[in-house]
């Protein structure tokens, strides 16, 4: 089968995805706008190329990484049946679904973590992870804002135990806890990358929130803290979390990064990538 047949094979496929995409962007519209704009943290416009960069980012990032990480995770997966011990498998097999999903809901979160927070650590992974952090004025479409590589290097953290421990692979429940941690992730992501004011007393100790991940996007002070997307006590339990009353006094990078699409794609590639906050060591927990 040629490209060509193959790209006209996809079509259909792919063009359903994106009325489903777009149709779900008009949901977070309707949600978000009004909010930010009668409970925002900060006010400030954005100029249109940013916005058009911001929605090709948000298709880029639900269409790619499924294409991309469905042959690594199936190798995951067979390396995981050939590697583990059988009794591994076979007791995670035999817990009952309301398990296997809070289990690899766990196990995700703390994947993710890592992934993340090594995104910051490791110069050559910031040099992707910066483009997602060049926004300056956070608000709900800055949660896809993510280079396709710097998706795919922190989804492979949070999936890759789900896949060798057999928490996923083929059939309906195999499928379901990676589902459902994107599914929780993605969504709760567009909440706290919004520009929101809210805060939530105690539930910011079990939730992330706007405060707490705005706090992470911090241009100058607290760097490198809060990677957690929705567990703040991996923050907590690995001396990485920092959630005062205030709030960042800015977001951003120090670096400068280009605003176009095509540009923040091809800015990693560059000989001088943006200059990793991640460079200084994290400073001692709260």
């Amino acid at each position: 089968m040629s490209l060509l047949q193959s790209i006209q094979q996809h079509l259909p496929g792919l063009a359903v995805d994106v009325v489903r995409l777009s149709l779900w962007l008009v949901v977070l519209t309707l949600l978000f706008v009004p909010l930010e704009r009668f409970f925002g943290q900060r006010h400030a416009g954005r100029s249109k190329s940013e916005l058009f960069s911001d929605l090709g980012f948000y298709f880029l990032s639900s269409l790619l990484p499924a294409i991309l990480l469905a042959v690594p995770l199936a190798l995951i997966a067979v390396a995981g049946q050939r590697l583990l011990p059988e009794a591994v498998p076979a007791t995670l097999a035999g817990l009952p679904l309301w398990a296997k999903l809070l289990l690899g809901l766990l196990i995700g979160e703390v994947g993710t973590y890592w992934g993340h927070r090594l995104s910051h650590e490791i110069p050559w992974l910031w040099r992707f992870h910066a483009v997602h952090h060049s926004t300056e004025h956070l608000y709900f479409l800055a949660n896809t804002r993510t280079h396709p590589v710097d998706m795919i290097v922190t989804r492979l953290f949070g999936l890759t135990p789900l896949y060798l421990l057999g928490l996923a692979g083929p059939g309906a429940a195999g499928s379901a806890a990676p589902v459902l941690l994107l599914l929780v992730g993605t969504v709760w992501g567009f909440f706290i990358h919004a520009n929101l004011r809210w805060r939530f007393g105690p539930l910011e100790w079990l939730v992330a929130t706007p405060a707490f991940h705005h706090w992470h996007h911090s241009k100058y002070d607290h760097i490198n803290r809060n990677y957690a997307s929705t567990l703040p006590v991996l923050d907590r339990l690995f001396g990485t979390h920092h959630l005062p009353r205030a709030w960042p006094s800015a977001c951003g990078i120090e670096a400068e990064m280009p605003v176009s699409l095509a540009g923040q794609l091809l800015a990693p590639w560059r000989p001088a990538p943006a200059t990793a906050p991640a460079a200084n060591k994290p400073e001692s927990a709260d």
